[in-house]
C-alpha cells in the first residue's frame, strides 16, 4: 500500500543512518528531547490539549505552571512525555521487548495517571463513541479478545511486512477497537513507535497540522482502504528520518538543500500546487516544517529521472 519510490527513500534513509554508527551521544540525546517535546505537544494537542510547544517545553523541563492552563493540560503533558521516556529504556534495555497486551494496558495508564479516567490500565467496560467519526467500536466484551487477536497479528506479521506498513496496520487496529475510556490515540501513536524503535527508526511524530489528514487516512482505513493512512504513517516515518540526517550532517542532507515547494516550482515545469501533490502522495521526496512542505531540486530531479525510466519502459517494444 505504501508507495515503492516512497519505501525505497525509507530504506536508503535508514541504511544511511545506521552506517553512521556510533552516533555522537551529544546529538543524539538532543534528538531525544527534540523528538520527545514535538511529540508530547502534537500527540496532546490532536486531542484538545491548549498548551503551546512553549509552554510544553517549560512544563515537562522546567515544572512550571502555565497561566490560564488547565491543570489536566498539564498533567497530559507530564505523562506524555513519561510514556515516551518508558519506551526509550525498552528499546535500550531489551530491543525486542515482548509485544503483549499488558504493555499495551502500561501505555495507557501512563498516559492518563492522575486524570479523572475510569479504569485507568483495563480495557473499558461500556460502549464508547468516537467524536466525528463513523466507525463505532466493537462492544466491551468484544474487546479483550480483539486485542488478543491484535499481539498474535502483529507476532506473525513481524517479519513478512515492512516495519513501516506493519506499524501504521498496528497503529489502525488498536485505534479501530478502542479499548479504553480515554487516551485511545495517544496510545496508538506511541505503541506504533514502539514497534519502529524496536527496528531501528527514530521517534515518529504526527503533526498537529495534519490532524484533518490523520482524522481521513484512519476514516478510510476504518472502511477497508488502508492505502493512505500507511502512505501519511510513512511520510512521517522519512520526515523523522531526514531530521534525524539533517543533525548528523549526513552528505546526503549536505547535498540537498531544503526549499519550500515555490522555490522548488520555479526550477521545475510544475507548479507549486503539483509539486504539493506529489509530495502528500509520496512520490516527490518532501516532508513538512511547520504548515509548509520543503523539499530540494535533487528531490525533484530524482523524480523527473524516475519517471523518464518508466515511460521508456513503457515505450520498449514487445519482442
Amino acid at each position: 500500500m505504501i508507495p515503492e519510490r516512497m519505501l525505497v527513500r525509507i530504506d536508503e534513509k535508514y541504511k544511511l543512518i545506521h552506517s553512521q554508527r556510533p552516533l555522537s551521544p551529544a546529538i543524539v540525546v538532543k534528538l531525544k528531547e527534540q523528538f520527545s517535546l514535538e511529540m508530547t505537544y502534537n500527540s496532546n494537542a490532536i486531542e484538545g490539549n491548549k498548551l503551546t510547544l512553549k509552554e510544553t517545553f517549560l512544563v515537562i523541563n522546567d515544572g512550571l505552571t502555565v497561566k490560564g492552563k488547565s491543570l489536566q493540560d498539564h498533567l497530559e503533558a507530564k505523562n506524555h512525555h513519561e510514556a515516551i521516556h518508558f519506551l526509550y529504556e525498552l528499546i535500550e534495555h531489551e530491543k525486542r521487548h515482548t509485544m503483549s497486551e499488558q504493555l499495551v494496558r502500561s501505555l495507557q495508564k501512563l498516559i492518563v495517571r492522575d486524570l479523572d479516567v475510569e479504569d485507568a490500565g483495563n480495557y473499558r467496560k461500556g460502549s464508547v463513541m468516537i467524536a466525528g467519526s463513523k466507525h463505532k467500536p466493537p462492544e466491551a466484551f468484544e474487546v479483550a479478545h480483539l486485542m488478543r487477536d491484535l499481539i498474535v497479528w502483529i507476532k506473525k506479521n513481524a517479519k513478512v511486512l515492512h516495519p513501516v506498513e506493519l506499524a501504521a496496520k498496528a497503529h489502525h487496529k488498536l485505534v479501530q477497537i478502542h479499548p479504553f475510556t480515554d487516551g485511545n490515540g495517544r496510545t496508538a501513536r506511541l505503541f506504533m513507535n514502539l514497534i519502529l524503535m524496536q527496528n531501528g527508526y527514530p521517534l515518529v511524530v504526527i503533526l498537529k497540522n495534519d490532524r484533518q489528514k490523520y482524522y481521513r487516512a484512519l476514516e478510510k482505513a476504518d472502511q477497508g482502504q488502508s492505502a493512505d493512512m500507511e502512505r501519511f504513517i510513512a511520510q512521517a516515518v522519512e520526515r523523522s528520518m531526514s531530521l534525524y540526517l539533517k543533525a548528523f550532517n549526513s552528505p546526503i542532507s549536505q547535498k540537498a538543500k531544503l526549499l519550500p515547494l515555490s522555490m522548488v516550482a520555479e526550477k521545475s515545469p510544475f507548479s507549486e500546487k503539483y509539486l504539493n501533490l506529489l509530495a502528500r502522495n509520496g512520490k516527490l521526496e518532501a516532508h513538512k516544517e511547520g504548515r509548509n512542505w520543503v523539499s530540494s531540486i535533487e528531490s525533484l530531479e530524482k523524480y523527473l529521472l524516475g519517471r523518464e525510466r518508466k515511460r521508456k519502459i513503457r515505450k520498449k517494444p514487445v519482442r
